[in-house]
Parts: C-alpha cells; structure tokens; sequence
C-alpha cells in the first residue's frame, strides 16, 4: 500500500514560518496564522496517531507545530508591547518616537 501525504503539512509549516515572519505587524497577520497552524497540527497528529503506518511528512508537522508555538509566543508579545505603548504615549508619542528617530539616522548618514 502506497503511503499518503498527510493533509495539510506543508500549509502548517509554511504558516508557522509566516506567522514568525510577520511577528513585527503588531501581531495582527501572525497570531491568526500561528493559531491556524497549531489547530491544523493538532488535527494532522491525531491522524498520524491513529494510522501511522499509511501516512508521510509528519516531521513537516512537528517541525511547522514548534515554529507555530515561537510565532504565537512573538505575536503574543509584540501584541502586549504595541498595547502598552499605545496605551501609554498615544499615537502622538509613537509619531514624535519615530520621528525623533528618523531625525537621528539622517544626522548620523545625511550630510
């Protein structure tokens, strides 16, 4: 009997890469992703559990469940840190912080 992918392996490890990738976005474009992963994974582990014998890539679903759990663990913190900063300076405070900071590279690079 020929072995089968097991569904939705690569999708787990290529979401579990973007949602590490996209951790920056103010957690907005990973948490979804990351959260999609681990439930896909779950599901794609307890498929392999049951028939392990008729199913391959399951190291995809490992390798894409840990890189699902860094990216809603970055997501997570970048999300509380953009809360706070927020939260605290206001929008106004986050402009003037880049700006300051913008003014700081051109003096440093810009004659």
């Amino acid at each position: 009997m020929e072995k089968q992918q097991l569904p939705n392996a690569t999708l787990i490890l290529v979401f579990g890469i973007i949602s590490i990738v996209t951790c920056c976005c103010y957690g907005i474009i990973g948490l979804p992703l990351g959260i999609i992963a681990l439930v896909l994974a779950n599901k794609a582990t307890a498929l392999y559990a049951a028939n392990p014998e008729i199913y391959t890539g399951f190291q995809n679903v490992k390798t894409g469940k840990i890189l699902a759990i860094i990216g809603i663990v970055l997501n997570g913190i970048y999300l509380i840190y953009a809360i706070w900063l927020f939260s605290t300076v206001g929008m106004e405070g986050i402009q003037n912080i880049q700006d300051e900071f913008m003014k700081g590279l051109n003096d440093g690079y810009v004659e």
